[in-house]
């Protein structure tokens, strides 16, 4: 389990100190937008208060704690169940990154009451409404790999196969 963890530390550091060159350094929480390479990428401010997208957003301090809490108790779950799993290293990587990325994020909620989000990219005539960061990368890169390495198995079927 070396490499999820030492993933996760390099995710949680790497989230961390881009938000605060971002926030702090760039000040963009006053600034609000720089473009980087226009029209593709821009740090544009979004304080997520919410979960995913915004969603059931609101200042409530419970639901605040509720989404510092709850990405621990999933980082724990992910942890045990790699290890359970056998701990493959492309398992460990992807556990690793979901687990860095839900600390980073945690991390900005205990901290600033929000998760900061900043990156935005555009493509081809189409303008996103929306940032991220590279804790919101890291969380959907280790889902999906803990997805893909984890072979197919179901709950059912005991990871013995359908044949």
């Amino acid at each position: 389990m070396k490499i999820a963890f030492w993933t996760s530390v390099l995710v949680v550091a790497l989230d961390q100190a881009l938000k605060w060159l971002v926030v702090v350094g760039l000040n963009l929480p006053e600034v609000l937008h720089i473009d980087v390479l226009p029209p593709v990428v821009a740090l544009t401010m979004a304080w997520n208060r919410g979960v995913n997208f915004g969603l059931f957003a609101d200042e409530s301090q419970v639901l605040r704690w509720v989404l510092v809490v709850l990405p621990i108790v999933v980082s724990v779950w992910v942890w045990r169940w790699t290890r359970k799993e056998g701990a493959r290293p492309v398992m460990q990587l992807a556990a690793g990154a979901l687990i860095g990325g839900a600390l980073g994020n945690a991390i900005d909620r205990a901290v600033w009451g929000a998760v900061a989000d900043f990156l935005n990219v555009s493509c081809c005539g189409w303008t996103n409404p929306w940032a991220f960061n590279v804790a919101d990368i890291a969380i959907f890169v280790g889902a999906f790999g803990l997805i893909l390495a984890a072979g197919g198995k179901t709950p059912r079927d005991g990871g013995t196969g359908m044949g």
